[in-house]
């Protein structure tokens, strides 16, 4: 496998999408070999800050060398909120793009879900964009009235939405939203908080769904030498000799049945 080596991007774009959700357009080689469900790790220019973020690809565009990432402003003075000043023209350094990502070809011909919930919604879009299935069944999360993303899913797509809030769809989870629209699949792929993705986990298991979770998790070095991001799995990993898979370099992207969560 390549080495991964830091590349200077080039910001193409910047908006806020919602609060304290933004959208990044960036120039970057890493486009060309990038999948649904990898990520990115993005630096910030503060040299207190020596740790990169890692971030989802939201969407690819492989033909003009470009990739889009949707993410959460976390706080003052973080990462994130250093990444939502960046300009037109500015630059930032990243490596990419990491991770497995999902499995595509297992859809053909099947029902699916694609299914978000929180900042685990911007992956879902190129998911979405790329699969090759009989039908597929979007169903995201949000908190309430800001449904970012929602009209580009409406465009890949049926789309069902489910706000804690119930400001706009199913007052509830995405659990409540496939319970209450009756939906039914033959597969499944989601992205998004650990409670979420348990839920998904047992309804995949109760049905006999094949299911795909994207976990998220704090990383450090994004590329499975460090084991700050570990995850209890069924079998034993070959790097540790352990029950524990790496979610930035085994994943993020893993069979429901091969991990605990």
């Amino acid at each position: 496998m390549a080495k991964m080596e830091k590349e200077q991007a080039q910001v193409l774009s910047q908006e806020m999408l919602a609060a304290g959700i933004y959208s990044m357009w960036i120039k970057t080689k890493a486009s060309k070999n990038a999948k649904p469900g990898q990520f990115i790790s993005m630096y910030t220019n503060d040299a207190g800050k020596l740790l990169p973020r890692p971030i989802s690809i939201c969407e690819i565009d492989r033909e003009n060398e470009k990739l889009r990432v949707v993410y959460r402003v976390t706080g003052e003075n973080t990462g994130t909120e250093q990444f939502s000043k960046l300009k037109e023209n500015d630059t930032i350094d990243i490596v990419g793009p990491l991770g497995n990502g999902f499995p595509l070809e297992k859809a053909v011909g099947k029902k699916a879900f694609c299914m978000g919930g929180g900042i685990g919604v911007p992956p879902i879009l190129q998911l979405a964009k790329e699969l090759k299935c009989e039908k597929t069944q979007i169903i995201v999360g949000y908190r309430d009235e800001q449904t970012f993303l929602k009209e580009e899913f409406e465009a890949n797509g049926e789309v069902y939405v489910a706000t804690e809030d119930g400001s706009v769809g199913t007052k509830g989870n995405v659990m409540d939203a496939i319970r209450e629209n009756g939906l039914d699949a033959d597969i499944i792929y989601a992205c998004g908080p650990t409670p979420m993705l348990r839920a998904i986990k047992a309804y995949a298991s109760e049905n006999n769904i094949e299911c795909y979770i994207s976990l998220e998790e704090r990383m450090a070095c994004g590329i499975g030498a460090c084991l700050a991001c570990v995850c209890k799995s069924k079998d034993k990993d070959a790097h540790s000799n352990v029950h524990n898979k790496r979610i930035c370099k085994d994943g993020p992207v893993f069979l429901s049945t091969e991990v605990e969560i």
